[in-house]
């Protein structure tokens, strides 16, 4: 915790004992709240301290921190008629288990969609990720967060590798992932559909780590004036990261 902060245990507690005793446990989690850029609830920051830097907060004192401090996670609504819902019938079990390991490309896949957002535009990210080497197989960027962002990457991905059969593809629960047009997609391609647990995206870790370099790498560390100038930055990114970037097999 000290060495986040950059302060001495010695100031950390006088000022712990002295004043605010949740200060500087908010000052940490406003850390992740603001990477967010204010879109993480209380399980997702807890879940970011310990991905992020080792810290293991209850969710409870996250929680209670954030109402204290007035943390409130800002929704956008999706400009869209259609209301989609999950299909609870075509939830599948979790096949990874945190086993973030392959042996061979093509053996586990790890999926999921991400925002890229810029003042008041918003974009969306669908990434599959080979768990083999890290690299990533498609992706899609779309203004809709919608069923086609995700058919049109894992289409893409099965065009590119082509032999897929009795490949494990791991995502979470969202919607867009328990369509019966997915499930039809990863049957006819002999894909075994696994899916994190409700609410928990250390599930899916590698794919959380991902989306979360790539903010820090492209809108964090550069000065952008559009949305269509942050697009062409990821993209640009993306390429850097499959042919370039050092990956680390633990994340």
């Amino acid at each position: 915790m000290c060495a986040v902060l950059e302060i001495s245990k010695r100031t950390y507690y006088k000022y712990r004992n002295a004043e605010d005793k949740d200060y500087y446990d908010y000052l940490i989690i406003k850390e992740i709240f603001d990477e967010s850029k204010g879109t993480y609830g209380y399980r997702r920051i807890t879940e970011g301290l310990k991905i992020k830097y080792g810290v293991i907060f209850n969710h409870k004192k996250v929680q209670r921190i954030m109402n204290k401090y007035h943390m409130m996670p800002k929704y956008h609504k999706i400009l869209n008629t259609t209301k989609y819902k999950r299909i609870e019938s075509n939830v599948m079990p979790n096949l990874i288990k945190r086993n973030f390991t392959a042996t061979r490309p093509n053996q586990k896949w790890t999926t999921d969609i991400t925002y890229l957002i810029y003042k008041d535009k918003r974009l969306y990210l669908s990434t599959i990720l080979d768990l083999y080497d890290r690299k990533v197989v498609a992706y899609q960027i779309s203004k809709f967060n919608d069923i086609n962002i995700v058919i049109n990457t894992l289409n893409e991905a099965i065009a590119k590798r082509k032999d897929v059969s009795g490949l494990i593809l791991h995502s979470d629960q969202g919607f867009q992932y328990t369509s019966y047009e997915y499930k039809a997609i990863c049957k006819s391609n002999n894909i075994q559909i696994s899916m994190s647990r409700k609410g928990t995206p250390i599930d899916d870790s590698p794919m959380e780590s991902f989306h979360g370099i790539l903010k820090k790498e492209t809108l964090y560390n550069n000065e952008i004036s559009s949305i269509q100038e942050y697009q062409a930055l990821v993209e640009d990114w993306i390429l850097f990261y499959n042919t370039s970037r050092i990956k680390s097999k633990k994340t």
